[in-house]
């Protein structure tokens, strides 16, 4: 059980913030041309950080097997959307390079 906190802690901590500079496009001068386009990587950011809410709260409050289940399931939907975010990053930077 601890480890849970420790672990939403730390993604509270970093994927939160980080996530959100980059939507809002808070991004320093020296990172933005690593990390363009940013808005799209903040959004894959946020969802990774949504993962690990949907996989510890449920957890943290002794929910029922079944609530866990379909938790973890939507956190599973919501890291592979982050994961097409990245994608689509990856592809527009590669479109904006040739």
């Amino acid at each position: 059980m601890t480890w849970h906190w420790i672990g939403l802690a730390f993604f509270s901590l970093t994927l939160l913030p980080a996530g959100l500079a980059m939507v809002t496009g808070h991004v320093p001068e020296r990172l933005r041309s690593r990390l363009a386009p940013a808005r799209p990587r903040g959004w894959a950011l946020l969802a990774g950080y949504a993962a690990a809410p949907l996989n510890t709260i449920p957890r943290l409050v002794e929910a029922s097997p079944a609530i866990i289940s379909a938790a973890t399931a939507t956190a599973g939907i919501v890291a592979a959307t982050g994961c097409l975010f990245v994608a689509v990053a990856a592809h527009r930077t590669a479109s904006t390079a040739s």
